[in-house]
């Protein structure tokens, strides 16, 4: 295969074409996108055409699997592959918005997924950008008294946390009981493979910070995110079909945009691969 690799920004995001990844790959070049993923964190492989089982075997080459905590989005022909869609509903009727809000996945569990992984099936004909935010960057321009003040700060991570704007769905109540109901981990962490230092919060799943009270901990929390979220720090992705999108859970924030016609059918396959403690 003849690939060619695109950055997509200064800091975060790299293309690449002429890769089928429905075919086999080699090793040398899946060596070569997973070292791009590492170093700017989003890896994009463009026009793809695959169906779940295909998606899970590209997956595969970067990584195992991680289980999935709602089951509610499981394909039954391929368990291991969830789906992401704008026609589902609350239970009260209101429309489910996969992604919306800041967030990094599934970071309640002890060893949170190092990679997220989309494949577009069917997208509007504009807007549902994801939005991706570098903590590594945003951890580097914080000041030195907060750097200082945050190094050491263990926080709760829960699957849905009290003061959480964003409602996520409910888990099945045998998933209840198989999810952990609470771990812990640091707001910086050192990213396993790169040695990069990032900030590592989540407003979905922060319960509370340890050693502290909410009066203290929730000002913080809010003041870290509007510090991330600066567009400095950020990529946004504008979806192509059949991009293949695998990013980085350890340095990176993500959010979905629910800013266009939703008479538009917005479909993606996911799946995420194991990691370690934070």
């Amino acid at each position: 295969m003849d690939a060619t690799f695109t950055p997509l920004s200064d800091h975060t995001g790299i293309a690449v074409e002429g890769v089928d990844l429905s075919k086999h790959v080699p090793d040398a070049l899946v060596k070569e996108m997973y070292q791009a993923y590492l170093d700017r964190s989003v890896l994009v492989v463009r026009g793809q055409k695959l169906d779940p089982h295909q998606t899970l075997a590209a997956a595969k080459l970067f990584g195992v699997p991680f289980i999935q905590h709602n089951t509610r989005f499981q394909l039954p022909e391929c368990p291991e592959i969830h789906y992401l869609s704008n026609q589902d509903n609350f239970p009260d009727g209101k429309r489910y918005i996969p992604g919306e809000g800041y967030h990094t996945d599934h970071s309640n569990a002890p060893e949170p997924p190092k990679a997220t992984i989309l494949h577009a099936v069917q997208l509007p004909s504009s807007g549902g950008d994801t939005q991706f935010v570098n903590m590594g960057l945003a951890h580097e321009t914080l000041d030195a008294e907060t750097r200082a003040r945050i190094e050491d700060v263990q926080a709760e991570h829960v699957y849905q946390a009290s003061h959480s704007e964003r409602k996520l769905v409910g888990l099945t109540e045998q998933r209840k009981r198989e999810v952990a109901p609470s771990v812990i981990h640091p707001l910086v962490r050192t990213h396993a493979e790169t040695n990069r230092i990032a900030l590592y919060i989540n407003p979905i799943r922060i319960e509370r910070l340890l050693g502290m009270d909410n009066a203290q901990a929730l000002p913080l929390l809010d003041r870290l995110l509007e510090h991330a979220i600066q567009p400095q720090h950020q990529y946004r992705h504008k979806w192509q079909q059949g991009d293949f999108v695998m990013w980085d859970n350890r340095n990176l924030l993500h959010k979905a945009n629910g800013d266009y016609d939703m008479a538009e059918t917005r479909y993606l396959y996911r799946l995420m691969l194991q990691g370690e403690p934070a």
